[in-house]
């Protein structure tokens, strides 16, 4: 927990807190270069799901990346939207603190941060340090190194980002930051007129014999390529499984 951003996490975002920390926190950590490390990428992914050791290796690290994501977009967007905190966590400036599991048990950061000076212009500003400076390296690296389609890491940040700024929209959030962090979905390209990895990443449909909306992922995790996974509940292939998949056997 970084004390400074001790009065965000309480409640229902209480957990958040545990997954940030400061460079004084005594647990080993290592840097995100080593943390991606062949050999200590290959160690994580081990530990983290032995039983998959000879399976696809691209679901494999999709499914691991999974918690990376999650771990560390929530707390940091949470705190920027409802403290309007600038959070240092660049690729080269972020530590990881690795779990008996293999995931990162907490994302060790250089400072506490500080409150934005002045308001940032939009969305892309608000977020460019975790997603231009962070995601976005980690990203190409493992989709390079696993020949995983970038798009299904980048589903994966979407969905844990929409839900995140949908928790936060229950409280009481300044309605200007709130719309800057909605900019990320619902805009088809950046400032710099590049694709936005994150539009459309989680849509909202009708399912038959559902009675409410559907919540839908834009692109499939590809977890299923893993013996005895079964297809996400929000997964974009639940109506039409993939050719070859038959889910006889296979569980959440």
């Amino acid at each position: 927990m970084i004390p400074a951003l001790a009065s965000l996490f309480q409640g229902p975002l209480a957990p958040l807190g545990d997954w940030l920390t400061l460079a004084d926190d005594p647990r080993p950590s290592i840097s995100m270069a080593d943390y991606l490390n062949s050999d200590q990428l290959t160690d994580q992914l081990q530990r983290f799901a032995p039983q998959y050791v000879n399976a696809d290796q691209r679901a494999l690290v999709s499914l691991w990346g999974k918690y990376h994501f999650m771990r560390l977009v929530a707390p940091v967007v949470a705190a920027s939207l409802l403290l309007d905190w600038r959070l240092p966590v660049r690729f080269n400036e972020v530590a990881v603190i690795v779990g008996d599991d293999g995931l990162p048990s907490a994302f060790k950061l250089p400072d506490s941060g500080e409150a934005w000076a002045s308001a940032p212009h939009d969305g892309f500003a608000r977020f460019e340090s975790l997603f231009d400076g962070h995601l976005d390296v980690l990203i190409r690296d493992l989709a390079a190194r696993y020949k995983v389609a970038p798009k299904v890491f980048w589903s994966s940040v979407g969905h844990y980002y929409e839900w995140i700024v949908e928790e936060v929209a229950k409280l009481p959030v300044e309605p200007g930051r709130l719309a800057q962090a909605r900019q990320l979905i619902s805009d088809r390209t950046r400032p710099d007129g590049l694709r936005n990895p994150l539009y459309g990443c989680v849509r909202y449909r009708e399912r038959a014999g559902a009675p409410d909306l559907h919540r839908e992922r834009k692109h499939c995790c590809i977890r299923y390529l893993l013996p005895g996974k079964a297809l996400c509940g929000n997964c974009p292939h639940l109506d039409k499984p993939p050719a070859g998949y038959d889910p006889a056997g296979r569980t959440d």
